[in-house]
């Protein structure tokens, strides 16, 4: 190896446990504002069988929005690059909540991981799976190579009883034909989703054959294809942070994604993937230590896709 890992993941992640926790856990999933906002957790794992984990890397939590890479994934397998006339590939600029840009874009979400975006992915896996949740796990399940990952019921309750947002862009994008099937269904397959439980571990294993040109790193069988593969790390480059897009690309430079449960996960092609875990989160709704380990971790070890 060029770079000791071990040592620099063990470095930074001192250094940042012993220095300021900016941000908040978002409190209008109450779920989530029950987690003690110390835990702090990386996981790191590459093409060469090497890992390392420090900290909180195998305590579970809800990865929220990093969910939406398995289900555009799924979807993408399934229906091909007709699924870019339901939603763009645009960075959207606004908030990951945001109806501005629906009513001017005809109800076409900017891209598939902002909420209105993964809505999208969510209606038409309800059209494609028979039992699209079981599709979910069952395909997260097999990439992490871990049987024990489900839903937490109680958060996607909870997230349920205050989305009266993504209840309002679910039918606003109905109105235009963008939802086909039942606003009520889509919204609760999307917060299911959202809940699903992983560790840093689990997610660094699940996300490693995007680092892999789309192969199992185990028995390099084609997950997804290299073309499709290069697509999705292009899209967690450009859209993977919300309105802070630019921010990661610029700072940290590999494709990533990050979910309001305080995780991150980043990947370095045909090296490997790192995940973080940090519950408090910056304003843009990125975690907060997280941000900043993987800005260091890229300095130190000189390596990103520019």
């Amino acid at each position: 190896m060029k770079n000791n890992y071990q040592q620099i993941i063990s470095s930074i992640y001192s250094e940042i446990v012993s220095g300021e926790n900016l941000g908040e856990i978002p409190n209008y999933i109450s779920e989530l504002a029950n987690i003690s906002d110390h835990k702090f957790g990386v996981a790191f794992l590459d093409l060469n069988n090497n890992s390392f984990g420090k900290g909180d890397f195998q305590e579970k939590f809800s990865i929220q929005s990093i969910s939406k890479v398995f289900s555009l994934i799924l979807v993408y397998k399934n229906l091909g690059e007709k699924l870019w006339k339901r939603v763009d590939v645009e960075p959207s600029g606004n908030a990951f909540n945001s109806l501005v840009q629906l009513e001017a874009d005809n109800g076409i979400p900017r891209n598939p991981f902002i909420n209105a975006g993964a809505l999208v992915i969510c209606d038409i896996m309800l059209e494609i799976f028979e039992n699209p949740k079981n599709e979910m796990l069952n395909f997260i399940r097999e990439i992490s190579q871990h049987e024990n990952i489900n839903f937490n019921t109680k958060v996607a309750s909870s997230e349920e009883k205050n989305g009266f947002r993504n209840a309002a862009m679910c039918n606003y994008m109905k109105s235009f034909g963008n939802i086909k099937n039942k606003p009520e269904d889509v919204l609760d397959l999307y917060y299911h989703i959202c809940s699903i439980e992983m560790t840093c571990e689990n997610l660094s294993k699940s996300c490693l054959f995007l680092a892999n040109g789309g192969k199992n790193p185990k028995n390099n069988e084609t997950i997804l294809s290299s073309s499709k593969t290069k697509r999705i790390n292009a899209i967690m480059l450009t859209c993977g942070f919300y309105d802070e897009s630019g921010e990661f690309s610029f700072r940290v430079g590999l494709p990533g994604k990050s979910g309001v449960g305080g995780g991150i996960v980043a990947l370095f092609p045909y090296h490997y993937c790192i995940t973080v875990w940090s519950p408090k989160l910056n304003l843009k709704g990125n975690s907060f230590r997280g941000m900043k380990f993987l800005e260091e971790f890229t300095t130190q070890t000189g390596e990103s896709i520019f």
